[in-house]
């Protein structure tokens, strides 16, 4: 096993390999539910790399206009957006990356954090898999490194019995490690990040000489996630808090681009699971409206288009998350139900029956509120879709 003080390669050298590892991929990725980013990208990774002339951090991939282009598009490179998100907090987030600070993206569930976890990784360092998901049984030796039993009984510890995990593997190699969920994990296995935020230097104890330190190569970060309803669950000390900088990523505010986000991304499920017709726009836009009002954001019947009034009056919110990845999920859904039960396309029944299980979980109150949205909001909109709609309230559970 290479030990880290050594004389380091080449920076570029495991970031080009993990590029070149991620283009042979794609012929193997139809094969796969969700190819990760580095498979799925791999062509435009290579694009960029190709045309990027500027500046890299060290241990970058790309550098950070290439990176920005890659996860907010570049109509010139022909790169479509990948998420809806300011500028200037993509910038931010890049900034923090390069400067070796950690980066915390916090936000409501739902809102792409893991997502934009995985994008900025690929454009960092080319892989997006080296992943820590949180969790109450989560322990410190599979985020660090454990052993192989026999080899360990066999030879005592020694590198060649060591099993490294994502953050040895990451300080190892100068890669990016995105640890999700970090307020889940127990309080013991979130303190034993600050040795490697701070001084980039993991301890191995049961290995002597130069084994027994391993150093961060360049590149090496960690980017994790905290959904805010999971506050107050292992709350993170102030001494972790004081090593990451702070991003919040908040619900996709204007209509028009939500609605654009759910139809690209509910097609391209649609195109994956083989059917051919996509979720029409209208019942889309009924989708996205529902979503809206449910988690209090303007609609586009707040924009006066005809759909309904001004003076809509504003609905209790749910304990559901109303997200646009669930409206991505419900627009799958409607398509799934409609062509694999009756080959034609979804309707506005479709999208009652699927809306049902995202909205109503284990909260009665929800149900309620859910049936009050129909009577006080969907059965004053304008248009046939909406009447379809409402008309189809009584297939709610």
């Amino acid at each position: 096993m290479a030990t880290a003080n050594k004389t380091p390669k080449d920076t570029s050298s495991s970031n080009a390999a993990a590029a070149t590892a991620a283009t042979a991929a794609p012929a193997a990725s139809s094969t796969l539910q969700r190819p990760p980013a580095e498979i799925q990208y791999a062509a435009q990774i290579a694009r960029l790399q190709a045309q990027d002339k500027d500046p890299r951090p060290p241990g970058w991939a790309l550098g950070l206009k290439a990176a920005r282009s890659f996860i907010l598009g570049d109509a010139a490179l022909d790169i479509a957006p990948k998420i809806v998100a300011p500028v200037a907090s993509i910038e931010r987030m890049l900034v923090t990356l390069a400067t070796g600070r950690g980066l915390m993206l916090v936000g409501e569930p739902g809102t792409a954090k893991s997502m934009l976890s995985e994008l900025l990784a690929t454009a960092i360092s080319g892989i997006s898999t080296l992943t820590i998901q949180g969790g109450a049984s989560i322990t410190e030796d599979q985020i660090k490194y454990g052993w192989n039993y026999a080899l360990l009984i066999n030879e005592g510890p020694s590198p060649r019995a060591m099993v490294p995990a994502p953050l040895y593997l990451g300080m190892q190699r100068g890669q990016v490690v995105r640890f999700e969920e970090i307020t889940r994990a127990p309080l013991e296995v979130q303190d034993c990040l600050l040795g490697m935020l701070s001084d980039r230097v993991m301890a191995v104890p049961e290995l002597s000489g130069e084994h027994g330190m391993l150093y961060a190569r360049e590149g090496f970060n960690i980017i994790a996630t905290a959904n805010t309803r999971d506050r107050g669950v292992n709350e993170m000390s102030a001494a972790l808090k004081r090593r990451f900088d702070f991003e919040t990523v908040f619900p996709i505010l204007d209509f028009d681009r939500e609605l654009a986000l759910v139809q690209e991304s509910s097609a391209r499920l649609l195109a994956q699971s083989g059917i051919p017709k996509t979720v029409p726009a209208p019942v889309l836009e009924l989708l996205v409206s529902t979503f809206r009002d449910l988690r209090g954001a303007p609609g586009k019947a707040e924009k006066g288009n005809g759909n309904g009034t001004a003076n809509d009056a504003a609905m209790d919110k749910l304990t559901a998350v109303m997200s646009t990845a669930e409206a991505v999920n419900v627009a799958h859904a409607v398509g799934v139900r409609a062509w694999f039960l009756e080959q034609r396309e979804g309707s506005p029944a479709d999208l009652v029956d699927c809306i049902a299980g995202t909205v109503v979980k284990d909260n009665a109150d929800d149900r309620a509120k859910l049936r009050r949205y129909f009577e006080q909001k969907a059965a004053k909109r304008n248009g046939t879709h909406w009447r379809a709609y409402y008309e189809a309230r009584h297939r709610l559970p």
